[in-house]
């Protein structure tokens, strides 16, 4: 008899070449649409952040609530208001992790006339988890009108990885502004993964954009939740 069991999470080690800086920050409010100023402003100080395939920025948001919290609407120029529990996170390869320190501890940044000052950092594993999310992943040509071309496009790409997709859902379409003009993404999520699948997808992520907070995956609790965290 031949029996091969699972390899379960415990069993699996996340590697920790690449993992997230997760920084205090002193900041009041953000624009909603922060995510491209935040990003031009953080390669300022690291000139080299947005050419590394396994660098990234988590765009910052907030936990929506079932007791009548609504995003704020950038068209009447409303923000964000942040908590003090409020993170700026990077994903970045473990020999860059001292770099990031040095140059950011105790700089103020200014996204659209809010200042933003980051502090010290703590460093976050990747995780094994099965099912992972982006909220932005840039579009090509087409992919707007055809959700099944983005699909398909996105499970060639892990196919040339050696992950297999077993389920995927896409979410809504949205837009990121930027000088050049408006970028279009969608929203993925990713189901049904291996450890060692999930963490390469997080450490590679896909698409172009990670400065921007685009390409990048975080663990998600599942496919019943993605379109309630598309709009948090």
């Amino acid at each position: 008899m031949f029996w091969e069991e699972e390899k379960s999470k415990q069993q699996y080690q996340v590697p920790d070449d690449v993992s997230d800086l997760v920084f205090n920050i002193d900041c009041r409010e953000l624009p909603v649409d922060h995510i491209y100023d935040l990003g031009e402003a953080l390669v300022k100080h690291l000139p080299w952040f947005d050419q590394e395939e396994s660098c990234a920025i988590h765009a910052i948001h907030l936990a929506g609530s079932q007791n009548g919290w609504e995003r704020p609407d950038p068209e009447l120029g409303q923000k964000l208001i942040l908590s003090r529990r409020t993170k700026l996170i990077l994903r970045a390869p473990k020999e860059r992790h001292d770099e990031i320190n040095q140059a950011l501890n105790g700089v103020t940044l200014d996204i659209e006339d809010c200042s933003l000052t980051i502090g010290k950092s703590k460093v976050k594993a990747l995780s094994s988890q099965g099912t992972i999310f982006s909220r932005h992943i840039v579009l090509e040509d087409g992919e707007a009108e055809d959700e099944n071309k983005f699909l398909m496009r996105l499970a060639k790409i892990l196919q040339d990885r050696d992950i297999r997709v077993k389920k995927a859902l896409c979410g809504v379409i949205n837009e990121i502004k930027t000088l050049e003009g408006p970028i279009q993404t969608r929203s993925i999520m990713f189901s049904g993964l291996g450890p060692d699948e999930s963490v390469q997808l997080q450490q590679i992520g896909i698409g172009a954009g990670r400065h921007m907070g685009c390409g990048i995956f975080i663990p998600h609790k599942g496919i019943d939740a993605v379109k309630k965290a598309d709009d948090d």
